[in-house]
């Protein structure tokens, strides 16, 4: 896709998010951060890279799942429609990880639309409204924090899987939160190592 068209859907889903009512999902969307190459120079893209933060706590919202409910609110912004990749996380924990470098704060449920950076990133000059980076030790913690929560949600979508390997019904949501976690588990252990 296009530089402009990317920063065209970017700041479609920046109005979404303070559009939506905040009493009709299970949680709410509190921050949309853009990260990796929409950050760069202009070029054409595949796809456009989003962290949304929501009001769920940490152990909620592990690396590379998508809370209870999140179907449903990409459906409703048209996240899902158009050539987003997000990662959900919590407001509870940074945003940045070891894949979410230096993102830049497009939209927040306090402050509304952030004009200046949505700009910046439409003129390739995003650099000066990224976050700075953390230090080695800080990543470090970070993503031994992740890995923790990880750990113990890979525990739990498991043991969620095996209870309903042989009930009635379908087994896809089950199996898809195992794989998601699986996954970001896997990423994460994979940084450590």
């Amino acid at each position: 896709m296009k530089w402009t068209r990317a920063v065209h859907h970017l700041a479609e889903l920046a109005e979404k998010c303070g559009e939506l009512p905040t009493t009709f999902f299970r949680f709410q969307v509190v921050g949309l951060w853009v990260f990796g190459e929409l950050l760069d120079v202009p070029k054409d893209l595949e796809t456009i890279e989003v962290a949304l933060v929501t009001d769920l706590p940490v152990d909620e919202v592990p690396w590379c799942t998508e809370p209870v409910g999140a179907e449903h609110w990409a459906n409703s912004t048209r996240l899902s429609r158009n050539p987003f990749s997000a990662q959900w996380r919590s407001k509870d924990a940074p945003v940045w990880n070891h894949r979410i470098e230096r993102p830049a704060l497009i939209w927040s449920a306090e402050d509304g639309i952030n004009e200046e950076a949505l700009v910046a990133v439409g003129d390739g000059t995003a650099e000066l409204v990224r976050i700075p980076a953390p230090s080695p030790e800080e990543l470090r913690k970070r993503v031994e924090d992740e890995l923790a929560v990880s750990l113990k949600a890979l525990r739990a979508a498991n043991q969620d899987y095996t209870d309903h390997r042989w009930s009635p019904g379908k087994l896809t949501p089950y199996s898809d939160a195992l794989w998601r976690t699986t996954t970001g588990y896997l990423d994460l252990l994979d940084v450590v190592n």
